[in-house]
C-alpha cells in the first residue's frame, strides 16, 4: 500500500530510487554562542575601525579649524629657546611616536642639533624675531662639539645685530658653555654657576664576577685600550690613568679657553677660581649667583619676572591678555617657517646629510641608531640617489661590532668609487669602530672638543663552570675532536681557544691600523704609534693626522658641495628612512602649532611610555650579544662626566 504522505515521484525505469533527504541536526546552546560570539566580535571590529577612521578626521578638521584661529608669529616677537633633554644629531624614536608623544603632552627628550641651528640662522633673517632667549636649565648638556655647533648658531645670530640673552637658575657647566655665547647672561638670586672640571669614572666589577664565579677572559690588542678593564681589575690601570688624564685636560682646557674667550676674563683666572670653587662660595656666604656676577660669569641676577620687566621696558610688548612678552617656541617657529619638513621638499641635485649616531650594532636598528646592515644601506641608498652629489657623513658613536663597523666602512668606500665625494664631520665623539667608519672618507672634520681616535680592538669571552659548581652542577660529555664544544660557556676555557681568540683580535688591530694607514697616507709604524686604543681631542688628532681640519657640519657640507662642484647654491637634505603617507600626516599633526594649542587646553592622549632604569653601561654592550660566542669589539668608554 502507498504512502499517502510520500510526494515523490516514482522511480525511472532503470534508475535506482532517489535517496530520503537527511534531516539537519538541530543547532544546540553552544552553537548558538559560537555565532553570537563571531557576530560581536566583527561587529567590535568595525565599531573601532570607525571609532579610529573618524576620530583621526575629527583631529584633523579640529586642527584645521584652530589653525585658522591660531595667532601668527607678529613683530618685535622673541624667540625663546629652552632645550628640554639632551641634544642629539638625530631622534631615537620614530616619527609616529614622537608625534603621539608630543599630542600627550610629554613630548620628546631630545632636541636635533640641526633644529636649533636652523632655527637660529633662519631667525637671524627673520625681521618679526628681534633677539633671542635662551633658557638651558632643562638641556641635558653631554658632549660639547654639538654644544659648540649651536654656539656659532648663536654667534652668527649677534653678528646679524640682533642680541641673545641667557636666563637660569642652577647652570652647570655644560649649560653654561653655551649660554656663554650670550650677549648677557642672567641667574636667579637662588641660582648660579656650577663648573667643577671634568671626570672620567667608571664602575669596576672584578669582585662581583669573582664571587658569582664568573670568569672573563679578555684579548685585546693597544696598550691603552682599557674599554673592558672593569670586567678585570677592581681599578683602573696606570694606563687608562695616564690616557684619560691626556684627553680629559685637553678639553677642560678648550672649555677654559672659549669661556673665558668669550667672557672677557683672563683664563689662568677662571682656571683658578674654578679650583677654588668651595671656598669662594664660603666666602660668598653660599650665593652662588653673586658669586657667579662677582667673577664675571653672570651680568646680574634677576628672577624670571624681573626679566620679563627687562624686556618690556626694552621694547618687546607685552603677550596675549597682557601676560609676559611676546614669543615663540623652537617648535612653533620651526612649524611656522616650514623647518621640520624642508629635508622632505629637496628635490634638486646637492649634498645628502646621512647621521650615523650611537652605539654600532649588527643588523637593522631604529633610527638613532647604527645598525651593519641598516647605516649600510641608507648609505647605499643615497649613493644611488641621483640627487646626491656629495655625501656628509655625520658621526657621533663611540664604536661598537666591528664587522657592523666595516660594513658602513665598505658603504663610504663605494661611495668614494662612484666619483661622490665623502666629508665626514665628528660630533661629540667619534672613537673607536667611530674612527673605523669614518677612515676612508675624502676629508675628516672635528671640533676642537671632539673625542676621537681609539683605535685598537677588544674581546670577551665568558665561562661559568664556578659558577654552576657554587649551585651544585658540573659540565660532561664527549666531542669529536679537540675543539669541539669549546665555546661551551658552561666549561673551562681550552687554552686553544684563547690561541684562536687572540689570533683574530691581532687580525682584526692590523686591519684597523693598516686601514687607517692606508686612507691617511702612512706607513703602518706611524699610526700604531699614535693608537693603541689611545682616546684624544680633535684638536689633539689634527696635531697626529687622524683628522685633516677642525670645523664645524657645515665646514663639512661648505668643503663637500665645494669638492662636487656645485658652486655657492645648492641644496642639503637629510638622509633617513623614509615615511608612508599616514607618518608623515602624524608627524605634521604632532609637530603642528595647532596641536600644540589642544595640549595646552589640557587635552591630552594618554601617556603610554615608562622610563625603565638604566643599564651600567659596560654591561648595555653586551645586550646584543649571542651567549657561547666571543665578542668582538671597536669600542671607547670615554664619556666625561
Amino acid at each position: 500500500m502507498s504512502d499517502p504522505l510520500n510526494t515523490s515521484p516514482p522511480p525511472l525505469p532503470g534508475r535506482p530510487s532517489p535517496v530520503p533527504p537527511v534531516p539537519l541536526p538541530r543547532r544546540n546552546g553552544f552553537g548558538r554562542f559560537l555565532r553570537g560570539l563571531g557576530r560581536g566580535l566583527n561587529i567590535t571590529r568595525l565599531v573601532v575601525l570607525n571609532v579610529l577612521f573618524f576620530g583621526v578626521i575629527g583631529i584633523f578638521f579640529l586642527l584645521v579649524f584652530i589653525g585658522s584661529r591660531a595667532d601668527k608669529i607678529e613683530d618685535k616677537t622673541v624667540l625663546v629657546l629652552a632645550p628640554d633633554g639632551a641634544l642629539v644629531e638625530q631622534y631615537s624614536a620614530d616619527p609616529v611616536s614622537r608625534a603621539f608623544s608630543r599630542m600627550s603632552g610629554d613630548g620628546v627628550k631630545q632636541v636635533q642639533v640641526r633644529d636649533l641651528v636652523r632655527a637660529i640662522d633662519t631667525a637671524a633673517k627673520d625681521d618679526r624675531i628681534t633677539r633671542i632667549l635662551l633658557r638651558t636649565d632643562k638641556l641635558q648638556a653631554g658632549g660639547f662639539a654639538a654644544l659648540r655647533e649651536v654656539g656659532g648658531a648663536l654667534d652668527r645670530f649677534r653678528a646679524a645685530g640682533k642680541p641673545v640673552i641667557a636666563w637660569g637658575a642652577n647652570l652647570e657647566q655644560g649649560q653654561y658653555y653655551l649660554a656663554a655665547h650670550a650677549d648677557k647672561i642672567y641667574v636667579d638670586p637662588q641660582g648660579g654657576v656650577i663648573a667643577t672640571g671634568l671626570a672620567n669614572y667608571r664602575l669596576f666589577y672584578k669582585d662581583l664576577l669573582d664571587k658569582i664565579g664568573v670568569q672573563v677572559h679578555l684579548f685585546r690588542v693597544g696598550q691603552f685600550k682599557s674599554a673592558a678593564e672593569p670586567f678585570i681589575l677592581d681599578h683602573a690601570s696606570p694606563e687608562s690613568k695616564e690616557a684619560d688624564a691626556y684627553w680629559l685636560g685637553g678639553l677642560w682646557t678648550t672649555w677654559i679657553d672659549e669661556v673665558a674667550k668669550l667672557r672677557h676674563i683672563d683664563a689662568a683666572e677662571l682656571r683658578a677660581d674654578i679650583d677654588g670653587l668651595a671656598e669662594r662660595v664660603r666666602d660668598a656666604k653660599g650665593s652662588l649667583a653673586q658669586l657667579a656676577v662677582d667673577e664675571k660669569l653672570a651680568d646680574g641676577i634677576a628672577t624670571d619676572q624681573d626679566l620679563v620687566r627687562m624686556l618690556r621696558k626694552d621694547g618687546v610688548p607685552a603677550g596675549r591678555k597682557d601676560i609676559g612678552f611676546r614669543n615663540v617656541d623652537l617648535g612653533t617657529y620651526l612649524s611656522d617657517r616650514g623647518l621640520n619638513t624642508v629635508d622632505m621638499l629637496q628635490t634638486s641635485p646637492g649634498v645628502a646629510v646621512v647621521v650615523a649616531e650611537g652605539e654600532i650594532t649588527g643588523g637593522k636598528q631604529a633610527q638613532g641608531t647604527i645598525g651593519g646592515d641598516s647605516t649600510a644601506a641608507l648609505i647605499r641608498s643615497v649613493r644611488h640617489d641621483r640627487r646626491t652629489r656629495a655625501l656628509v657623513l655625520r658621526v657621533n658613536s663611540p664604536g661598537g661590532e666591528v664587522y657592523a663597523a666595516e660594513q658602513i666602512r665598505r658603504e663610504v668606500e663605494l661611495t668614494r668609487e662612484a666619483g661622490i665625494p665623502v666629508v665626514v664631520s665628528m660630533g661629540d665623539v667619534a672613537a673607536s669602530g667611530g674612527y673605523w667608519i669614518s677612515m676612508n672618507a675624502n676629508r675628516i672634520y672635528a671640533e676642537p672638543n671632539t673625542i676621537t681616535g681609539s683605535i685598537g680592538i677588544f674581546g670577551m669571552f665568558f665561562t661559568v663552570p664556578d659558577t654552576l659548581a657554587k649551585l651544585g652542577v658540573k659540565s660532561d660529555g664527549v666531542g669529536t675532536s679537540s675543539l669541539a664544544g669549546a665555546f661551551d660557556m658552561t666549561r673551562p676555557l681550552d687554552p686553544k681557544v684563547g690561541i684562536l681568540i687572540q689570533s683574530i683580535i691581532d687580525k682584526g688591530y692590523r686591519d684597523f691600523v693598516g686601514g687607517v694607514a692606508r686612507a691617511r697616507g702612512k706607513d703602518f709604524a706611524a699610526i700604531d704609534n699614535i693608537a693603541q686604543g689611545r682616546v684624544w681631542t680633535g684638536e689633539q688628532a689634527l696635531q697626529r693626522g687622524l683628522v685633516d681640519r677642525l670645523g664645524s657640519l657645515d665646514d663639512a657640507v661648505r668643503d663637500a658641495a665645494q669638492q662636487a662642484g656645485l658652486g655657492k647654491d645648492y641644496n642639503v637634505r637629510y638622509a633617513e628612512k623614509p615615511m608612508g603617507a599616514f607618518e608623515r600626516f602624524l608627524t605634521s599633526v604632532g609637530d603642528s602649532t595647532e596641536a600644540r594649542v589642544v595640549v595646552s587646553w589640557g587635552y591630552h592622549l594618554p601617556s603610554w611610555v615608562a622610563e625603565l632604569p638604566k643599564l651600567a653601561p659596560e654591561f648595555a654592550l653586551f645586550r646584543g650579544a649571542e651567549a657561547g660566542k666571543p665578542h668582538v669589539y671597536a669600542y671607547c668608554f670615554c664619556s666625561p662626566r
